[in-house]
């Protein structure tokens, strides 16, 4: 199986690559659109700032590739809010897969959210053997609006999106690379879809 991390300078690489070499596969490491066409499986990971990493992706024009991809896709944490229509970060429009908003945590809470939470409202392959109320480790100030393509959901201050998913785009706002079994087991689903 071809696994390809998206290689656009806002990624956290290292650690996701360690978590699929745990799980027995090697993930490459790719801008070259013809590799990540050519994968069985993509990770649109990232760290960082949002508009300085949208403008990362269109300088490298996976901006327009992104989202004409067919294979299974996941956006992990910043990866997961350019996948949605707009974010309040950078006030920067977004690759559009996902028709949702990310907005700023409220400052009733503390921000970043850093650590563990839980996740509920479990609906997707993705959480096969995953209890609701896992917990995840999550480190965000952003989050996607809780909506239709939710397929998981956390509580902060409020109920938001941790997962979303439309057609062969998923995306998870915690970090599974980072999130212990649990978080391998939904690696692993994510290859088994």
């Amino acid at each position: 199986m071809k696994i390809v991390i998206i290689d656009y300078g806002a990624g956290n690489i290292k650690s996701i690559q360690f978590a699929f070499k745990r799980l027995g596969y090697d993930a490459i490491l790719s801008n070259n659109p013809e590799e990540i066409k050519a994968a069985d499986k993509v990770i649109f990971p990232g760290v960082g700032e949002a508009s300085s990493a949208m403008q990362m992706l269109k300088e490298s024009t996976l901006d327009a590739l992104i989202p004409t991809l067919t294979q299974p896709v996941l956006g992990i944490c910043l990866g997961m809010q350019l996948l949605c229509k707009a974010t309040e970060e950078g006030n920067t429009t977004g690759l559009g897969i996902f028709d949702v908003q990310v907005k700023r945590f409220e400052n009733t809470v503390k921000v970043p959210q850093m650590g563990w939470n839980t996740i509920s409202d479990l609906k997707s392959d993705l959480f096969k053997g995953i209890k609701n109320q896992e917990f995840m480790y999550l480190v965000h100030s952003y989050y996607a609006e809780n909506c239709n393509e939710a397929i998981a959901t956390t509580n902060y201050g409020l109920a938001y999106a941790s997962a979303l998913q439309k057609d062969n785009f998923y995306g998870v706002q915690f970090h599974p690379e980072k999130s212990s079994i649990a978080g391998e087991e939904i690696l692993k689903n994510f290859l088994n879809l």
